[in-house]
């Protein structure tokens, strides 16, 4: 995606604290996502009628997405009129879908909620979802948010009885493109993170079935991800995922129901 190769500063204020960010990796996070978002070759504009290009439609989300995370890590609000004067610029007509699509995307993958807090003036902040406070270090120092990647391998937990054998996570895991030794762009060496990083903060514990042979693991929820959120707190949020996505690509909404159902 071209809009990615271009430099963060189109995305910055100057004298930002923050520093620099790394836009390449920027730019995988959010190119990733946005092309998980494409349903349609071709989505029309709500003001015009004219169709635009699906490509087209996953730039415009990857650098919305791109610029509400350089957001979210200053820990700055945005507003509608920031995000068009900065993002969008020629292609305003297209900021509905095109909000919505970065939003939800921002969720899943990085579990980051974008919450409006001033409706009359359209002003919005960015929170991780759920009040879960993980988030995985780059050798740079600047987090990456993964708290979506935690919701998911939870409610594989809860689903599991509260116990998920390692080869059922790692299985499900998979149909998102994320593999155990295999790094991700996102989340980087997934094994490492679930059954290390994540453990020593306390969100998992991964341990040895008992009487085992030969010796099998599994995933429990740990006492820090019980103190930051809940069982029912975890599926009313994927509730309303699933809702919204339901509402929004009722086909493949359907489809990927039936395929939970047999993998369970």
């Amino acid at each position: 995606m071209s809009e990615l190769s271009k430099p963060e500063e189109d995305f910055q204020d100057p004298g930002e604290a923050q520093g620099p960010v790394n836009a390449q990796l920027l730019g995988a996070e959010a190119g990733v996502a946005a092309s998980a978002s494409a349903s349609s070759p071709t989505v029309s504009s709500l003001g015009t009628g004219e169709s635009l290009p699906q490509e087209a439609l996953n730039e415009m989300i990857a650098s919305l997405m791109k610029f509400l995370l350089l957001k979210y890590r200053a820990k700055e609000p945005t507003s509608q009129a920031e995000m068009l004067n900065k993002v969008l610029r020629d292609n305003q007509e297209y900021f509905p879908v095109v909000f919505s699509q970065a939003s939800q995307c921002l969720q899943l993958v990085f579990g980051v909620e974008v919450k409006e807090v001033d409706p009359r003036e359209h002003i919005y902040i960015m929170v991780s979802i759920l009040g879960l406070s993980c988030n995985a270090m780059l050798s740079s120092g600047q987090s990456i948010p993964k708290a979506g990647l935690l919701v998911l391998v939870l409610n594989l937990i809860m689903r599991n009885g509260d116990r998920a054998p390692e080869e059922k996570v790692w299985g499900a895991l998979s149909r998102l493109g994320v593999y155990a030794g295999s790094v991700h762009c996102i989340f980087g060496e997934p094994r490492t993170l679930l059954t290390h990083v994540w453990v020593q903060e306390g969100y998992l514990e991964y341990r040895q079935v008992p009487y085992s042979h030969p010796a099998r693991y599994e995933f429990l929820w740990g006492p820090r991800a019980y103190a930051e959120t809940s069982k029912w707190e975890i599926m009313a949020f994927l509730l309303r995922v699933k809702q919204r996505a339901l509402r929004a690509f009722p086909l493949q909404s359907a489809e990927a129901a039936r395929e939970d159902d047999e993998a369970d």
